[in-house]
């Protein structure tokens, strides 16, 4: 049988996810031709984890300016793009171009000028991109849209879904350069577009209408000094006021995050230990969104990202009764080394009340690895040998673009005050059959 080569850009903390596992569980299915980056040291790390941690030899390294001549030379059958999200679409596309088919890292893009030129570029090249959601893959999400689609609540009317990043998790994204709303799309697209790719999984159905309202009304500066705060530093590494703010991160305490930003900022300049109570942020930290679904279901959403834990509550009204579902998740710092802690379940619990009986409570299946267990059963969809799905997990171009979309039509209404309508951003070909 032979082996789907891979190219992989942007070697940050997303990227050994995807070439961990190609070097280790699919070096069978799949082989790892090449890495590229801007960064010159961080390209070296990343061959470093490939030799020392998965016993695999190194592979020939590019900068990004050489992206094609990676592509002439190494011939891969897909590149895997786990660069800063506003750059996705570009390699998306250019690989495309150079008849590569792609897997990326979500969000697809951060806005819909972008996400129209993939759209464009995937019917123009006729390649494939496939959009790693991982959590449709966690046991406690399947058996979700398992019960909505046996009917277990009847037709779903209304959810209403909130999302609580806690203090450790919620503040990375303030510290990273996520907090540029022009490199992430600000949390409705970087982080919420998992959480609108659930509720269109969940609901057999697509977002039309999006209502958001939300601010920075916790990080940045002006809200600490709103709390009575006098001191403040640009970054944590080698402040003294930063050491013990339990909202700094210490590169130099974590051997992989030295390794991997720490050590690499000599090349460009990227500070990953940056205050959450700086300057400079642009994106929100508190949200509320609403949306109508084709099927007329409404979506009440929201995102917090400074509580005291981390999970998530959603609820499904339906014409035969209710669901509900509580999930607390181990929090964790990105890239931090524990694949494994990613997503991590403490606790888990789905209970049905139909409309004229007894509540009762639905048992989950248990699996191991991040995401509650959806981690490993993503990576054998995409590397190994996919084993037959009859809820159709895979996401498409098509899943992609719907996910950011509901993201990116909150961001134009939390600009304007007014509802958007998805039509008026993209216009998204038909389905077609899996």
């Amino acid at each position: 049988m032979a082996r789907t080569r891979y190219a992989l850009v942007g070697t940050g903390g997303r990227a050994e996810f995807f070439y961990g596992a190609l070097a280790s569980e699919f070096r069978e299915t799949s082989e790892l031709v090449a890495f590229c980056d801007l960064n010159g040291t961080r390209l070296a790390y990343a061959n470093r984890l490939l030799t020392e941690k998965y016993d695999h030899p190194s592979i020939p390294v590019y900068p990004a300016e050489a992206f094609d001549r990676m592509i002439e030379e190494q011939k891969p059958d897909a590149v895997i793009v786990t660069s800063i999200d506003r750059t996705h679409h570009t390699y998306i596309i250019r690989a495309m171009e150079l008849g590569c088919d792609v897997v990326s890292e979500k969000p697809m893009t951060v806005d819909e000028e972008k996400c129209r030129d993939i759209l464009d570029a995937i019917q123009r090249t006729g390649r494939k991109l496939r959009v790693t959601f991982n959590y449709r893959y966690a046991p406690h999400n399947t058996k979700i849209r398992e019960l909505i689609r046996d009917g277990a609540v009847g037709d779903v009317l209304s959810v209403h879904f909130e999302w609580l990043l806690n203090t450790k998790h919620g503040a990375d994204y303030f510290r990273r350069w996520h907090r540029d709303k022009r490199n992430s799309g600000g949390l409705l697209v970087h982080k919420s577009t998992h959480h609108f790719d659930l509720v269109n999984f969940w609901l057999g159905s697509q977002p039309e209408t999006v209502f958001a309202m939300g601010g920075l009304m916790f990080y940045g500066r002006d809200n600490a000094e709103k709390r009575g705060v006098t001191q403040f530093y640009q970054r944590a590494h080698g402040n003294e006021a930063a050491r013990n703010d339990p909202f700094a991160l210490h590169l130099e305490d974590n051997p992989h995050l030295k390794a991997l930003y720490l050590d690499a900022e000599k090349d460009d300049g990227y500070q990953r230990d940056q205050s959450v109570f700086g300057d400079g942020i642009s994106i929100e930290d508190t949200l509320g969104v609403m949306v109508r679904y084709r099927s007329k279901a409404i979506l009440t959403y929201s995102l917090n990202a400074y509580l005291p834990w981390e999970g998530y509550n959603v609820v499904f009204n339906g014409t035969k009764g209710r669901l509900e579902v509580n999930v607390v998740e181990q929090p964790y710092v990105n890239s931090g080394g524990d694949k494994a802690q990613e997503g991590a379940l403490k606790s888990k619990r789905i209970t049905v009340h139909p409309m004229f009986a007894e509540p009762y409570s639905v048992a989950i299946e248990e699996r191991p690895g991040g995401h509650g267990g959806g981690d490993p059963v993503l990576l054998n969809d995409l590397f190994g040998i996919p084993e037959p799905d009859p809820l159709n997990r895979a996401a498409s171009h098509i899943d992609g673009a719907l996910s950011i979309l509901t993201g990116i039509a909150g961001n134009r209404s939390l600009q304007t005050g007014q509802p958007v309508r998805i039509r008026d951003l993209v216009v998204l070909p038909e389905r077609t059959a899996p």
